[in-house]
């Protein structure tokens, strides 16, 4: 929808992700997990200026990618996703969601703790049954039937995230800011997501009634419409 709209668009799957050929033991570090997203904003010419959009926690690489590549970003759009603060390391969102979330049932989630269980947990898969009443119960089932089919495990890197200097108020916090909010999520619930822009309050919000976890399949109209305002206020 945005190419049809005449917008460039670029998805980049990160490491282990995706059609990424690598395998979750190979990513060792943060910095390998965001590796495909950093080579892209390296190669962009100095002189342009991107929307750079995160999904779930995806919002954390873009954070990093705001953090490395400041003077090449319009704005930076968190779709549902983590938003973290320059005050406090990111990995203090990571833990403030697990103690939000410690109640509720994982269901079929399977969740690897390499560093002892009285930490957080190293890697993290979503089951089916997790994905179809929690993630993809919006969407249509053979857009739940291939995610089941592409799943993949992904790494949390909670010790990465706990550098205190990871983020910048010059660097990180000189970078504009929207937030999507998806009111019927129930993986990055509603009450979270206003948690984080109170935490740290962006330029812009929008908001996506009835809008799942999975907002680009459930309602991609109204995402399209929402990116296409943020980037057309600040393009100009």
């Amino acid at each position: 929808m945005l190419k049809l709209a005449g917008h460039h668009v670029t998805a980049l799957d990160l490491g282990a992700s995706g059609i990424d050929p690598r395998r979750l033991d190979e990513i060792t570090y943060i910095s390998d997990y965001s590796q495909p997203l950093m080579e892209f904003m390296a190669s962009l010419p100095q002189d342009t200026r991107i929307v750079l959009v995160g999904h779930s926690y995806a919002g954390l690489c873009i954070s990093l990618a705001m953090e490395n590549f400041p003077e090449k970003i319009l704005v930076a759009v968190f779709v549902s996703a983590y938003m973290p603060s320059f005050s406090s390391p990111p990995g203090n969102l990571i833990q403030e969601y697990f103690k939000r979330t410690s109640a509720e049932p994982s269901m079929d989630c399977q969740f690897t703790f390499a560093k002892g269980i009285e930490n957080p947990p190293t890697s993290a898969i979503f089951g089916p049954e997790y994905m179809k009443i929690k993630m993809y119960q919006y969407c249509k089932p053979e857009d739940l039937e291939l995610a089941k089919m592409l799943i993949r495990p992904t790494g949390l890197f909670y010790e990465d995230f706990a550098n205190n200097s990871m983020l910048t108020e010059v660097k990180f916090g000189s970078v504009c800011r929207a937030f999507i909010v998806c009111e019927e999520d129930e993986v990055m619930t509603e009450e979270f997501q206003q948690f984080m822009i109170k935490n740290s309050p962006p330029q812009e919000v929008k908001v996506i009634k009835e809008a799942g976890h999975m907002v680009m399949l459930s309602k991609p109209k109204e995402l399209c419409l929402c990116m296409e305002e943020i980037a057309d206020k600040y393009s100009k």
